[in-house]
C-alpha cells in the first residue's frame, strides 16, 4: 500500500512530499485548486478535523498532520535513506530541537499572518497581529540562522528532511533579513536533484 498525501500548491506539504520522494516511498498526491492562506472546505475536516494541511495517510490507514511529526516520523520509518540522524545520537538531538522550535515558532507564525482569523475576533486587530507575527519570524529566523552556521546544512555536510523544512520557512519570509546561512541552506536546498524540481513547482525561484 502506499501514502496519501493531501496538500495545495505553496503550502506546508511541500516537505512532506519532498521526504516521500527522498524515501522512495509510494505515494498519491491529492491536491486542492485552493491558494494557502484561504480556509479548507468544511468537507475537508471528516480527513482532518482541525481541518489544516498537510496531512498524511499512512498506508495501514491511520492518518498523520504536522509537518513537523510527519517528518519525524518519516525519518524514522526511512533509517536507509538518510532523511535524519539515527535516534538517540547528539544530532538527532539537534535535529528535534530545531524541527520543534521551527514549528512552535515560525510556523506558529506564519499561520498568525495568514489566518489571523483564528487568532483575534476582532477585524480591526489583523494588522496589529500581522505585524506581530513578522517580528516573530524575524527574530526565529535570526536564532536559527546562528544555528546554521558554519554550515552547509543545520547538521554539517549532510541535508536532512529539517533543513527542507527550514528552507520552505525562510522563502515564506517575505521582509528584509540578513540571514547568510539560511540562504545558502536553502540554496543547498533548491539544488538537489530529487527536491529540487519538487522545489520549483511549489516556490517558483523563490
Amino acid at each position: 500500500m502506499s501514502y496519501r498525501l493531501f496538500n495545495r500548491p505553496g503550502s506546508g506539504g511541500f516537505v512532506v512530499e519532498a521526504a516521500l520522494s527522498l524515501a522512495d516511498a509510494p505515494f498519491e498526491l491529492q491536491e486542492f485548486e485552493s491558494k494557502p492562506g484561504t480556509p479548507m472546505p468544511e468537507s475537508f475536516r471528516a480527513t482532518n478535523p482541525w481541518g489544516q494541511l498537510p496531512t498524511l495517510i499512512l498506508p495501514d490507514g491511520t492518518t498523520m498532520t504536522e509537518a513537523a511529526a510527519i517528518l519525524i516520523h518519516l525519518a524514522a520509518a526511512f533509517p536507509d535513506k538518510g532523511l535524519g540522524p539515527a535516534p538517540g545520537t547528539s544530532a538527532h538531538g539537534q535535529f528535534l530541537r530545531w524541527l520543534v522550535f521551527a514549528s512552535v515558532n515560525l510556523y506558529e507564525a506564519v499561520l498568525r499572518r495568514g489566518y489571523p482569523f483564528r487568532y483575534t475576533t476582532d477585524p480591526d486587530g489583523y494588522a496589529a497581529l500581522g505585524a506581530a507575527a513578522d517580528a516573530r519570524f524575524k527574530d526565529g529566523l535570526t536564532v536559527l540562522d546562528a544555528a546554521v552556521a558554519p554550515g552547509p546544512f543545520l547538521l554539517g555536510e549532510q541535508m536532512s528532511v529539517a533543513d527542507i523544512y527550514l528552507a520552505m520557512l525562510f522563502t515564506w519570509f517575505h521582509g528584509q533579513i540578513e540571514t547568510p546561512h539560511l540562504e545558502a541552506m536553502k540554496n543547498g536546498v533548491k539544488a538537489h536533484a530529487v527536491v529540487g524540481p519538487i522545489w520549483r513547482r511549489h516556490f517558483g525561484d523563490r
